[in-house]
């Protein structure tokens, strides 16, 4: 069973997989960089992300750091998987038709 990760979700973990493992207050800071959020909605998010095992956090030189559980090009292909699943009854050629008849895309 594939992890379901949200939009808003994969906003913390990019800023995990850009920068590594991270502290809260640094983790706050790269999320906040791209998006308008308060902390107390970065916090939820990266709450659900560790219910979800998608997130852990260790003790790093005394300090509490997050990381990434998951790697960008895993959760990419579960998105694709997902996109494929969805519209294309699971076959990539369908998708492939699609993007050469539309270069555009």
């Amino acid at each position: 069973m594939r992890l379901h990760v949200t939009e808003a979700e994969s906003a913390v973990l990019a800023a995990l997989w850009a920068r590594g493992p991270l502290s809260f207050a640094s983790l706050i800071e790269e999320v906040k960089a791209g998006q308008p959020w308060a902390d107390a909605t970065i916090k939820t998010l990266l709450h659900r992300l560790m219910q979800k095992g998608a997130v852990r956090s260790q003790k790093d030189d005394g300090r509490q750091r997050y990381h990434a559980v998951i790697d960008r090009q895993t959760w990419v292909e579960g998105e694709v998987q997902d996109l494929l699943d969805r519209l294309f009854d699971g076959k990539p050629d369908r998708l492939v038709a699609l993007l050469a008849e539309r270069p555009d895309l």
